[in-house]
């Protein structure tokens, strides 16, 4: 494995971890110290060691795990064009104003042709690339459906470990069924846009009831007050307990910094919330149970790779599609056979 090389102290001292080169670095324990001290350099590469599934993996992940768990997680997701890049953009600027280390993950869809990605929603951010505090990565959603990348989960534990105080996570331009960052997040903000649709579409089943928080951005378009209504509308038409979240709606003008600090404020009202209720911690829980499931996953689906590269489940799917072994049967057989 190769070392960081070392780069000697005046008077033989340690190294400063902050003036050692990365460089291609596979020492783990350097790199998540490198990240802690907030070099931009050793959070892109356990990232990518996160993105390219590394075989190194585990080992970054034991060695990030002491200092996860402690971010703020915020996703904001919705359909093309609402104006989700510039209301992060916007956000970034806020939490920085607190004095917050920000992290930032940008997920853009990828080819379904090619496989190439442009990688873009880190041009509007452009106005955080030289904040020490804050970091951006673009993300290709490499085909992974639900509006986030495969490896969104593990790197936004890349985020927390890093030491920043509020994960950002953007989706890419979704449809109605693409819900997964609810399964991600602390608060999720949905956004919308005057002209979305009619009262039909604000009722229909899917991204619209993942929201903790509305954000009905562009504002200043004709059809706003419609649009509120029929989410306010919406939000009456739920079943809600004592003391449960009411989603809240508010209004905004990303492009020239309206109604960012009301945002702000209802995910301030969102996390208060979810603290006094013991939800931010069954979330977190749930979101665990997600992550170590979809590992575990992995792992069984790359052993029944392996399985199908030899001879018992070609033989079991020959016998399947004799006749002589029902599917279910065969699948028993399997998970006994990657069991031993």
């Amino acid at each position: 494995m190769a070392a960081v090389p070392d780069t000697a102290a005046p008077g033989g001292a340690a190294p400063d971890p902050a003036t050692v080169p990365v460089r291609r670095s596979r020492d783990v324990p350097m790199l998540v110290e490198r990240a802690r001290a907030g070099d931009p350099r050793a959070v892109a590469r356990l990232i990518t060691l996160v993105e390219s599934g590394d075989p190194i993996l585990p080992e970054v992940a034991a060695a990030l795990a002491p200092y996860t768990g402690r971010a703020q997680v915020v996703g904001l997701t919705g359909s093309p064009g609402v104006g989700k890049s510039t209301t992060t953009n916007e956000l970034v600027r806020a939490l920085r104003a607190r004095g917050h280390r920000v992290g930032v993950l940008a997920v853009d869809p990828s080819s379904p042709f090619t496989g190439g990605a442009i990688l873009g929603d880190r041009v509007r951010m452009q106005d955080h690339a030289t904040d020490p505090g804050v970091y951006i990565r673009s993300m290709s959603s490499r085909g992974h459906l639900g509006g986030l990348a495969a490896a969104t989960p593990q790197a936004v534990r890349v985020l927390e470990g890093a030491g920043c105080d509020v994960v950002l996570v953007e989706t890419v331009g979704v449809g109605q069924a693409e819900v997964e960052v609810a399964s991600l997040a602390d608060t999720t903000l949905v956004l919308l846009a005057p002209g979305m649709g009619d009262a039909i579409q604000a009722v229909k089943a899917g991204i619209l009831e993942i929201a903790d928080i509305f954000v009905v951005n562009k504002a200043d378009r004709d059809g706003v007050d419609a649009t509120v209504r029929d989410i306010q509308g919406m939000i009456a038409l739920g079943e809600r307990g004592p003391g449960q979240w009411r989603p809240q709606v508010v209004r905004a003008i990303a492009a020239r910094s309206e109604g960012i600090d009301d945002i702000a404020a209802a995910i301030d009202k969102h996390r208060g919330w979810l603290a006094e209720h013991g939800e931010l911690r069954r979330r977190r829980e749930a979101r665990a149970a997600a992550e170590v499931e979809a590992i575990a996953l992995g792992e069984l689906r790359s052993r029944i790779g392996s399985l199908r590269d030899g001879t018992e489940l070609p033989a079991l799917a020959a016998r399947v599609a004799e006749g002589t072994l029902d599917p279910y049967a065969a699948a028993r057989e399997l998970l006994s056979q990657l069991g031993s």
